[in-house]
């Protein structure tokens, strides 16, 4: 099990996310204060506070995926 966090700042970055989560055939969760939320469902991450940062939980190994959550890394998003 992996974690990272990353920021999903717009709407547009948080249907990237989900489109790329639903790509992986293992479960990631989505993780802000105490709400844990299916990174697959497009819905459930709108819910979240997009103004935050958001942990993410792998429970398996996909690199296209990992380098896409590298790019939103919290770092990368302030300097933007």
């Amino acid at each position: 099990m992996k974690q990272v966090k990353i920021m999903l700042p717009t709407i547009a970055e948080a249907k990237k996310f989900v489109t790329a989560a639903a790509k992986c055939k293992f479960d990631i969760d989505v993780y802000y204060n105490r709400v844990t939320i299916d990174a697959k469902s497009i819905l459930g991450v709108l819910s979240l506070d997009l103004t935050q940062v958001l942990t993410v939980q792998l429970h398996g190994e996909d690199a296209n995926f990992e380098a896409f959550l590298k790019e939103r890394a919290p770092e990368k998003c302030s300097a933007a």
